[in-house]
């Protein structure tokens, strides 16, 4: 059992390491590149051993998921080697001590409950769109103006309802955003920086799954491996109900809670922005609230009941 969790993390820090050098070019790192023909995207083996300082062999063991315990100084010149900023540097850091160390089961999908008084918070926050997701971008909790912000997104039901799932999967999102793929790009670096630290996280495998399987845009990021796709601070919408408006955009962790953070958006005060945000708050409520189940109150989510696909190929 602890040699087969110890292989299965080894894979996920030489799955990392493999789509960082295929992906890093020569030039990049500082190499002549002779005239001949690269059958290897990105750096070869041998030239990103030599670059780090370790042995061929060695590096090949680690890309290979066999060698689960390098030492911090091999880590650091790898990632120098490979020219990673903090961001890709700590992920790597992250999947080596996973790796190094015996993980039992899986751990449980963390609690979706949202506390009342961040419900009575987002209410406050209007007319600007608010709402709270998960770790893996469920909509647990919002006001009014935060689900008619992601047109069409009250189309779906409560418990399907989904950042992610609604960037690759729902018709109005590629129409929405005037950076659609920016926004995908992001979105999937997000996921899986924490799919490298919590690959078998149930909420997060059922997602990535089902995303996998249906969209083929998704499945292209995947493969790519990129943990670094910060959002951008402005983001600007072509808002089927209030016409085009650019806001500013907050995420706020919660503390104490498992991974839940708050999202806003704001326009200043007496612009052309921030009356679309009154108006798409005046005309919204209805809708922000439609529920699917009799059980699930107003602006609450429940536990998803998503079908479980197969955990996402990496």
């Amino acid at each position: 059992m602890a040699s087969t969790s110890a292989h299965s993390e080894g894979a996920e820090l030489g799955r990392y390491l493999r789509a960082r050098r295929t992906q890093t070019s020569p030039e990049h790192v500082g190499l002549t590149v002779g005239a001949g023909i690269r059958r290897t995207p990105g750096l070869r083996r041998e030239e990103l051993a030599t670059l780090a300082g370790i042995s061929i062999d060695y590096y090949v063991r680690l890309e290979r998921g066999k060698e689960t315990r390098p030492s911090p100084a091999v880590l650091d010149s790898l990632a120098r080697a490979l020219r990673m900023d903090d961001q890709e540097h700590q992920h790597l850091r992250e999947l080596a001590a996973r790796a190094a160390r015996y993980v039992s089961e899986p751990p449980p999908a963390p609690s979706r409950a949202v506390r009342p008084h961040l419900k009575l918070l987002l209410e406050s926050l209007r007319p600007n769109p608010a709402y709270v997701i998960s770790r893996s971008m469920d909509v647990l909790a919002w006001n009014p103006g935060g689900l008619a912000l992601y047109a069409g997104l009250d189309d779906w039901p409560v418990k399907q309802r989904n950042l992610a799932r609604y960037l690759f999967l729902h018709p109005a999102a590629r129409d929405l955003f005037t950076d659609w793929d920016r926004q995908i790009t992001a979105c999937v670096a997000r996921l899986r920086a924490m799919a490298g630290t919590a690959p078998d996280a149930p909420d997060l495998t059922h997602l990535v799954g089902e995303l996998l399987l249906k969209s083929p845009d998704f499945a292209g990021l995947w493969e790519r491996y990129e943990v670094t796709g910060r959002k951008p601070a402005h983001k600007t919408f072509q808002h089927p109900q209030v016409g085009t408006v650019t806001l500013t955009s907050q995420s706020l962790h919660v503390e104490g809670t498992p991974g839940q953070r708050i999202g806003v958006y704001t326009a200043e005060p007496g612009t052309a922005d921030h009356d679309a945000l009154l108006l798409l708050d005046m005309t919204a409520p209805a809708a922000s609230t439609r529920s699917t189940s009799p059980a699930t109150t107003p602006h609450e989510d429940t536990a998803p009941t998503t079908p479980s696909p197969e955990r996402g190929r990496h």
